[in-house]
């Protein structure tokens, strides 16, 4: 491609594409480059190094993360809400492996956009998990245990981690299910600080 046009948002869709293609590990400034034809320094016009790439990168994951999870949790709730969320999640990871690897990562508080991209996925999650009627204090411990599972689970499958022929999918809907048990329960089975069942 000529360098006529080039701009920070192609240069950030180039190197998602490439993050998914070759995986967000490999992602390189030279890499593209190469791509639009220009040289090196070339990009440093556009992007703050592969710091400031990786940054731009993440931001665009999370916000489409956080856009796929909000539109697949309108006009549910409860388990409903947390299968769509945990369906539109995995499905994600597995369409945009790099991308996906760059979503992972809590930002920095001086990465302004990155922080209100964060903090809109959160605004999901909570707001699937206000259907449960947790306790304020657990939000925050049943927000850790729904992403965990999460990214173990779509972690494992991309790795080829799940070598046994039984069916992936039933699988993740019975982690999904049972996630929604346990949140279900969760006021009724709380865990005191002393760690003692109510």
């Amino acid at each position: 491609m000529p360098r006529a046009g080039l701009t920070p948002h192609r240069v950030v869709e180039e190197a998602a594409r490439l993050a998914d293609e070759a995986g967000y590990d490999q992602l390189t400034l030279a890499a593209v480059a190469d791509h639009f034809g220009v040289k090196l320094p070339s990009l440093y016009k556009h992007v703050d190094g592969i710091d400031g790439l990786r940054t731009r990168l993440s931001t665009l994951a999370v916000t489409e993360l956080g856009d796929a999870l909000r539109g697949a949790a309108v006009g549910k709730a409860r388990g409903d809400a947390l299968r769509a969320i945990a369906d539109a999640y995995r499905a994600y990871a597995h369409h945009h492996p790099g991308r996906y690897a760059a979503s992972l990562r809590a930002p920095d508080s001086s990465e302004s956009d990155l922080v209100v991209a964060s903090e809109a996925v959160l605004e999901v999650v909570l707001a699937v998990l206000a259907g449960y009627d947790l306790e304020k204090d657990a939000v925050v411990d049943a927000t850790r245990i729904v992403r965990s599972a999460l990214h173990g689970f779509v972690s494992l499958e991309a790795a080829g981690g799940f070598g046994m022929p039984q069916d992936v999918d039933r699988t993740f809907e019975r982690l999904v299910a049972g996630l929604d048990r346990a949140l279900a329960s969760w006021n009724a089975n709380a865990i005191t600080q002393e760690g003692e069942a109510r």
